[in-house]
């Protein structure tokens, strides 16, 4: 007890002593985690894990979003900023930039596995088989008729296409915060968008700005970080669908279902394969000046990149987490351990 009394109390000196700009920062004994909700469910069961089988104070983990969570980390470097953010889309350059300028120099990358992002309804409502471009087409605030940009007329899936159910579109999705909006976006929003010659033909900024811009006539409803709710949501409305992560799907099959999009339905195999259209990649980001500070951080990275714990027999596959092949999850797991600093120009601009 009297050695862990004073390894703490030199955690504490040190935390403080922590250039964060701010001499009153106070020390923690507890690592603090934000970020992606859809990473959430998994590092909540890393967390119980390591509280449950380490000498450390169980982690506070807090669901931001992706976006959330890097403004958060990307602060500053003192006991009163984050140490470890959560991330269902890469980090950005622009975030990276942000980093720098306020201090963390040093940040540790990790990519932790695959998902896919569902769009999915309640099994009381219809099976449906769609494309990107009819999922724009939904959501779109304008669209592409006779030649003309108009605002979008399509009030039922069956006015997009025959085919689909006469139905009300009413879509339930996560903020521009989060990161599964941002990987929407490009693999939903951009792809069915760029269907349409006269977008794909334009200024590439202009085609951005039209294929991302929603309807606000209250088809497209925005449901916050919390994608349970958007769970929730569903259940109470068979006509609705919503868009969320795979492991919210893997654990409510019960009550809801996907739909196939361009064909491919999001199983494991067609996820982890890169054959489902919206498949992406689930990441985690350590600040490195807080490593050795603040007490556990290289106990909890060792313990997230287990094979117990991420391996294809690993904890986090019941949870609905798509493992990385053996050769990317001991590259990783190596990367992860020896804390070695994320290069900024790995980041694509």
């Amino acid at each position: 007890m009297m050695k862990k009394t004073i390894a703490l109390a030199a955690a504490v000196a040190a935390v403080t002593a922590l250039p964060s700009g701010d001499a009153a920062a106070q020390a923690r004994d507890q690592i603090r985690i934000v970020g992606s909700s859809t990473v959430y469910p998994f590092a909540t069961s890393v967390v119980e894990q390591f509280g449950k089988e380490t000498q450390y104070p169980t982690p506070v983990i807090e669901s931001t979003g992706s976006g959330g969570g890097l403004k958060l980390f990307c602060a500053g470097v003192g006991a009163q900023h984050p140490d470890i953010t959560n991330a269902s889309r890469r980090i950005k350059p622009s975030e990276v930039k942000r980093c720098q300028e306020n201090g963390v120099q040093k940040v540790t990358e990790v990519k932790i596995g695959s998902d896919g992002i569902v769009f999915a309804n309640s099994v009381e409502g219809p099976k449906v088989e769609l494309t990107t471009k009819q999922v724009w087409q939904a959501l779109a605030a304008e669209v592409p008729q006779d030649g003309e940009l108009v605002e979008n007329p399509y009030e039922t899936w069956s006015d997009i296409d025959s085919s689909l159910p006469d139905a009300k579109i009413e879509i339930y999705g996560p903020p521009p915060t989060s990161g599964t909006r941002d990987a929407f976006n490009e693999m939903a929003m951009l792809d069915g968008c760029s269907e349409f010659d006269m977008l794909s033909s334009m200024d590439e900024s202009k085609m951005e700005e039209i294929c991302l811009t929603y309807r606000s006539d209250g088809a497209w409803i925005e449901a916050g970080e919390n994608d349970t709710l958007i769970v929730q949501k569903l259940t109470s409305n068979s006509n609705a669908f919503g868009i969320f992560g795979f492991s919210f799907l893997d654990s409510n099959r019960d009550k809801i279902q996907a739909a196939e999009i361009n064909g491919y339905a999001p199983t494991v195999a067609n996820i982890s394969e890169d054959r489902y259209p919206l498949s992406r990649s689930l990441w985690f980001y350590v600040k490195n000046a807080h490593v050795g500070v603040i007490p556990g951080i290289e106990a909890y990275v060792k313990e997230f990149t287990s094979d117990a714990t991420w391996g294809p027999n690993g904890y986090l596959v019941g949870k609905g987490l798509i493992p990385l092949p053996d050769e990317q999850r001991e590259e990783w797991a190596n990367k992860a351990r020896n804390f070695e600093p994320l290069n900024p120009d790995d980041i694509a601009g």
